[in-house]
């Protein structure tokens, strides 16, 4: 009953945060802060209706004063409202163009600026990888993205496509690691307290110098630590629990 009655209420939630994001988004179409509010607008009612209790540890990714790549993991759908509090200013991400089919959602997500690209279309594929070279070194906005390339269902961290380490490399600025310990196995929506879920930025890797043969080296760097904190999270919430 109580998982029907959340459903129910998320579903009315997507709607009327799609509606409010569209206009945020209509009344300053492309600024790169709108994905920011409108990420807040999805999440922060989303964790009170799922019951979630959220443990932010942040500081590395929000006082960082540059613009960075963000490297999360990817667990499920439910990340737009898991991980959507913890979204810094300017920042936009790297989405499927598929996203824009979406009502609502779609299109708010094309007017916060994000980057969407055709993975089937190389030429296109190309020249989002310039796009986003060009945002992070002269727009004072940095990039999120879901180095997975696809949800992990909560088995583990899967190895990484080589988008985000590129975007990096090109613009020579620092990567930062995001890790939500594994709450798509333990979050349980028929209960009133339906779990724990702890957010962890890592302190900024550096890329400055680095070339693009340095890339298999960086992304095995940034897998490792990641899978480390991934654990040592998940290790916290079992102890909370």
């Amino acid at each position: 009953m109580l998982y029907s009655l959340r459903m129910l209420l998320m579903c009315i939630h997507f709607v009327v945060a799609g509606v409010l994001g569209l206009l945020i988004g209509l009344c300053r179409p492309f600024n790169p802060d709108n994905s920011r509010l409108c990420a807040r607008l999805y999440s922060l009612p989303a964790l009170r209706i799922l019951g979630l209790k959220m443990h932010l540890d942040v500081a590395a990714l929000w006082d960082q004063p540059r613009s960075y790549v963000v490297v999360a993991n990817h667990q499920s759908n439910y990340d737009l409202y898991v991980v959507g509090c913890a979204v810094p200013a300017r920042t936009v991400s790297v989405g499927k163009k598929s996203l824009k089919w979406i009502p609502f959602f779609g299109q708010l997500y094309w007017l916060a600026g994000n980057v969407m690209i055709d993975r089937g279309n190389v030429m296109q594929a190309k020249q989002a990888m310039l796009t986003t070279t060009e945002t992070l070194q002269h727009r004072d906005t940095s990039i999120w993205v879901f180095a997975e390339g696809t949800r992990n269902l909560g088995k583990g961290l899967l190895p990484f496509k080589k988008g985000a380490f590129q975007m990096a490399i090109n613009a020579g600025v620092p990567i930062i690691p995001l890790c939500s310990s594994t709450y798509k196995k333990h979050m349980h929506l028929n209960r009133w307290n339906s779990g724990t879920v702890m957010i962890r930025a890592l302190p900024p890797i550096p890329t400055a110098g680095l070339t693009l043969e340095d890339m298999p080296a960086l992304m095995e760097r940034c897998h490792h630590q990641m899978l480390d904190c991934i654990e040592a999270l998940d290790q916290a919430v079992e102890l909370k629990g």
